[in-house]
């Protein structure tokens, strides 16, 4: 563990002494039909257009593997971070119907 995490404990004389860590466990998946994912359409710089996923509960892991499912479904690009999946494009409607299809609650957002 790295020191910088260490919050208040600088040494210890006791040799049985275990340091606890305060990090939070990442949250269990939950299941595709407990899900309530919204899907978003963002305009970056430029003439860039980005589908958003957000709402995702679980592990980094199957956040990563989701996104990559849909970027394969889209044949687009994109990247997973935050809790987010970003795919290049306008693919609202191919990932609404990617996600309902496989049992997730999903919907538009935004205007």
């Amino acid at each position: 563990m790295s020191k910088k995490n260490r919050s208040g404990i600088v040494y210890s004389t006791n040799p049985d002494f275990d340091y606890q860590s305060d990090d939070q466990s990442e949250a269990e998946t939950v299941a595709p039909a407990q899900q309530s994912l919204k899907i978003w359409l963002e305009k970056l710089g430029g003439n860039k257009v980005v589908t958003s996923i957000r709402g995702f509960i679980g592990t980094d892991a199957d956040l990563a593997d989701l996104g990559k499912q849909l970027k394969t479904a889209c044949g687009a690009g994109g990247s997973t971070k935050d809790n987010e999946i970003l795919i290049q494009g306008d693919h609202r409607d191919k990932v609404l119907a990617w996600l309902t299809g496989k049992g997730y609650k999903a919907k538009k957002a935004g205007g």
